[in-house]
């Protein structure tokens, strides 16, 4: 793993306080803990608790935008695919041939051919790095701004996704049914909302969206007996004549019976039951995404943002990344260039067809759709013996190719959102070792998603665990050529 050179202070390109335990919040924690199994309730009373009011930037209402991340866990080598250095020698370039896209200038390597076609629709950020060389440091420098480099067992600053969700519930009650904040697979190891509280994490949804039995539990029920079922459990009143005579103190029961309302519709509407449905969709589109697990997920994603879902994430992980489930791709757990010709052809299939969709279905100016990962790879190729046998692995001892961890400079694409497409920004030395052109660090590439939802990040701020206001986003701003 590399040691960066760059200092967290030169990061730069161009909620609820936690009451005390006899508190109303904690008091609403308390009570409700014997409805772990029926959580939505629980999760937009304490959305609800919390008065802050969302800003914007012109002071204007906000339009409904919408991001979708997708999100490669472990760090996509940026020079084997959109920063390709041909020139470099070979303990640098690795093996594969550079391709032209539809942008003259702009080459990615012969992994892409698909988004090579398209590249006219989305723009190419090769410019970014952040500090951190592990993955829990390194994902929450880029997913919550917090500068510190050691990798901790949970975070310390809430993610953009879940402050997005928490300052999105303060405009009022959804009279949408799908939740403003869903996860496909997502990328919970090393972030979540941390002194925000559980209320704002996502409505995750796991497993396999490829498989024939691939289920949301409890979305849309139809079955009237099932109904009934949750509307018994879900009335307080019936239950729980304590809890209610203590809420009464506090003037809530009428707030409860909303909140209630609210989550049943979620749970039986069957604009839910639809959205989540990939049945729905005609075989040519799904065969367009790829009949695997990632082309399913980002099908999904489109059909969830479409619907109404303002954040989404998915994280591209699992078999079809190789033998380790991820993008980590160092020599001990992956022989580099077999992995990325293994996961190549679904990542290139899915990313293509969800961009082609946005763009095709009218909803480029209000979805922006961002793929990254927490940091690179070296440019320089490692060997070390493989650790174990699987795809894309040497059998155990077998000596063979790596990249490490490297912060200090990686590649993201950009689309939708409003955004001028069909160019890169920033450029990387002759090897891929560092930013010579348009340092963008993660202040920036936070400032720039909340400057597409609507969000003023240099002017929010929210109250951590001990009272203290904390900027949502402490350095950085929106880039420019980002700024739909």
């Amino acid at each position: 793993m590399s040691n960066p050179k760059t200092k967290p202070s030169e990061m730069h390109c161009s909620g609820p306080r936690n009451f005390g335990p006899g508190s109303r919040r904690s008091f609403m924690r308390l009570g409700l803990a014997g409805f772990a199994s029926m959580s939505l309730p629980g999760i937009m009373r304490l959305q609800a608790a919390s008065p802050l009011p969302t800003q914007t930037a012109d002071g204007k209402a906000r339009k409904k935008t919408a991001v979708i991340m997708v999100w490669q866990p472990g760090g996509n080598s940026h020079i084997d695919t959109y920063d390709p250095k041909p020139l470099s020698g070979s303990e640098y370039r690795g093996p594969f041939n550079t391709i032209p896209t539809k942008v003259p200038g702009m080459r990615f390597t012969e992994l892409l051919p698909r988004q090579a076609a398209i590249a006219d629709k989305f723009t190419v950020l090769r410019s970014m790095y952040q500090g951190a060389g592990g993955h829990p440091a390194g994902s929450m420098q880029l997913l919550s701004g917090d500068s510190d480099t050691r990798d901790k067992p949970k975070p310390r600053l809430p993610d953009w996704m879940s402050v997005a969700n928490y300052l999105r519930s303060k405009e009022g009650p959804r009279t949408n049914p799908l939740p403003a904040y869903v996860g496909v697979n997502p990328p919970l190891q090393y972030n979540g909302p941390a002194y925000l509280g559980d209320a704002y994490s996502p409505f995750s949804v796991t497993g396999d969206p490829n498989s024939p039995k691939f289920v949301v539990p409890n979305i849309g029920l139809t079955d009237a007996n099932q109904v009934a079922r949750l509307g018994r459990r879900t009335t307080l009143r019936q239950q729980l004549d304590t809890l209610e005579r203590s809420f009464d103190h506090f003037g809530e029961m009428e707030a409860l019976d909303e909140f209630e309302t609210q989550a049943m519709t979620l749970l039986t509407n069957p604009k839910t039951k639809d959205a989540f449905d990939l049945t729905q969709e005609d075989d040519r589109t799904r065969d367009r995404y790829g009949r695997n697990a990632w082309g399913q997920q980002l099908l999904l994603a489109r059909r969830l943002v479409e619907a109404g879902v303002e954040v989404l994430t998915s994280s591209l992980r699992g078999p079809l990344c190789g033998r380790v489930n991820n993008w980590d791709d160092h020599a001990v757990n992956h022989h580099i260039f077999d992995a990325l010709r293994f996961r190549a052809d679904a990542y290139d299939q899915a990313v293509t067809a969800l961009i082609e969709d946005i763009y095709e279905r009218g909803l480029d100016e209000r979805v922006m759709v961002v793929v990254t990962g927490e940091f690179g790879r070296t440019p320089k190729i490692s060997h070390q013996p493989s650790t174990g046998a699987g795809n894309a692995s040497a059998p155990s001892g077998t000596k063979q190719p790596g990249r490490d961890h490297w912060p200090r400079a990686f590649s993201n694409i950009w689309a939708g959102g409003g955004i001028e497409t069909g160019r890169f920004i920033g450029a990387t030395d002759k090897r891929g070792e560092d930013v010579v052109e348009r340092r963008c660090g993660p202040g920036d590439f936070l400032a720039t998603i909340y400057h597409h939802l609507g969000i003023d990040s240099k002017s929010v701020f929210i109250e951590d665990f001990n009272g203290r206001p904390t900027p949502i986003v402490d350095h950085g701003a929106p880039i420019p050529e980002l700024m739909g």
